[in-house]
């Protein structure tokens, strides 16, 4: 007796919702293209936000001294991190448009042939634009406000030179970018595989998936390009930046995202739960 092919691609529902989500966001995306760019604009406008108050958490504990002389500035990496976390539900709830995630959904419609690579090259064009263009409203509120003075701003720009040293430090350094890059997006689309398998019913459990992605490579200081597109617009309207560089480590990390996204998560489940040659081999032509 032939085994239940529900039972052996298990993730048959997953890759259903993924791909009925794709075709949602190609339609948006040629027809509705400014409508679709919108939505990215938000998620860019969420992760510069979210990213900001990451950066005033760490430096609100760093604040705290300790009775030994030290201070908390371990804890507030991890209460900045589980913050930042927030920032892929609201994303996920509000259905707006993050380029990290949606390299996976290419990929995988791709794998499947439910689109083409020019009309996936062309909705990561626009996410990544609308992503782009919600970073830069959000530094020039900064810019113009007093929301990163002080000690956020410090921490920011410490970032910034740190992200920056990944390129000076030559081909040691970008391999050191392209693998937390790598980490950084197959972090993020494990969370949205758990959150599109249909196997969590809860939206507690969904919004608890995605917080501890984004735990993850916040507190490692894994490289997101989206997150830090942002981060530069941000410092580089303040206090100005090296655009070479910063251009650098963003396609490094667009790269990275891609890889750990669409080819360890999107490629590799599309292909595990292939069921076509299995059912050809089980149909009396195949025999």
């Amino acid at each position: 007796m032939a085994a239940d092919p529900h039972q052996l691609f298990p993730g048959k529902q997953f890759i259903s919702t993924v791909l009925e989500a794709l075709d949602t966001k190609t339609e948006m995306s040629g027809h509705l293209a400014r409508r679709y760019v919108q939505r990215a604009v938000m998620a860019g406008i969420l992760i510069g936000v979210l990213y900001a108050t990451h950066y005033a958490v760490v430096t609100a504990f760093a604040a705290v001294a300790t009775a030994d002389g030290g201070d908390l500035r371990t804890l507030g990496r991890i209460a900045g991190a589980l913050t930042f976390g927030w920032a892929l539900v609201f994303i996920y709830y509000s259905k707006s448009e993050l380029l990290t995630s949606n390299m996976m959904i290419v990929s995988i419609g791709a794998y499947y042939r439910r689109t083409t690579w020019l009309k996936a090259f062309r909705l990561l064009t626009l996410c990544y634009l609308g992503n782009l263009l919600g970073g830069l409203l959000v530094a020039a509120f900064v810019r113009f406000s007093t929301i990163a003075d002080g000690a956020a701003l410090l921490e920011m720009q410490a970032s910034v030179e740190h992200k920056l040293a990944f390129l000076s430090d030559g081909p040691t350094g970008w391999t050191d970018l392209l693998v937390r890059a790598i980490l950084c997006n197959f972090m993020i689309n494990m969370a949205m595989l758990l959150v599109y398998n249909g196997l969590i019913k809860d939206d507690l459990t969904k919004s608890l998936v995605m917080i501890a992605s984004v735990f993850v490579f916040a507190f490692l200081g894994l490289e997101h390009s989206v997150a830090n597109t942002v981060l530069f617009a941000i410092v580089g309207m303040r206090e100005g930046i090296e655009v070479g560089l910063a251009l650098g480590n963003i396609g490094i990390a667009l790269l990275g995202n891609y890889v750990g996204g669409g080819l360890l998560v999107g490629f590799y489940y599309a292909y595990v739960n292939d069921d076509a040659r299995y059912l050809r081999s089980q149909s009396p032509a195949g025999a």
